[in-house]
């Protein structure tokens, strides 16, 4: 396998499926969860780069929010065109079924390339992109801007303690900081208390 032109392929490929989604799940966002992936890798015990990179970029080719299809079908084919081995696939497939918030809450992936898949796809649900990315959602599917800064305790604020790696757990201190100072001026706004 020529893993940087899998790679980049994968990368077409997430631009191609994801056209269109403003909703906070688009190409943009696997592009930042891959590079969070890879500024992960770069801080962290050894992997398998591609592994990390692959998952990174067809993790969300198959969310159910999105797509209405089984075992990664998406995935799947798009890996099989490229000549991607079915145990290489599979391993993928492991990493990208580990990764969503609500179906793997308090579950620590058992491979390094799944942790740091993991920490990088919740890097960027918080901090400034992800306060962004809240609103961007709740807009596309009428959530009241209460109901969007519910989501923040129900979820983005819990999101720090979840963290795998070293390196995600610094970066995710800070990003949460900035939500939590954000969710403060906000309150403040709301109430008429500036």
């Amino acid at each position: 396998m020529d893993d940087a032109r899998v790679t980049e392929a994968a990368k077409e490929y997430a631009v191609e499926l994801f056209s269109g989604n403003s909703g906070g799940h688009g190409a943009d966002h696997t592009l930042r969860v891959y590079a969070n992936a890879m500024l992960i890798c770069d801080g962290e015990e050894e992997c398998d780069r591609t592994l990390v990179a692959l998952a990174a970029l067809l993790h969300d080719a198959d969310d159910h929010k999105l797509f209405n299809t089984e075992d990664n079908l998406n995935a799947r084919e798009f890996l099989a065109s490229q000549g991607v081995s079915e145990d290489y696939a599979e391993r993928i497939c492991r990493i990208i079924n580990g990764v969503s918030f609500s179906k793997n809450r308090g579950k620590r992936p058992d491979t390094p390339e799944g942790r740091i898949v993991q920490d990088a796809d919740r890097l960027d649900a918080m901090g400034a992109v992800g306060i962004a990315r809240t609103f961007a959602y709740g807009g596309e599917h009428g959530r009241s801007l209460e109901d969007s800064v519910k989501h923040f305790h129900d979820k983005l604020l819990l999101l720090k303690d979840e963290m795998n790696t070293e390196t995600a757990k610094r970066i995710a201190g800070e990003r949460h900081a900035f939500m939590e100072e954000y969710l403060k001026k906000l309150g403040a706004e709301l109430e008429g208390k500036e």
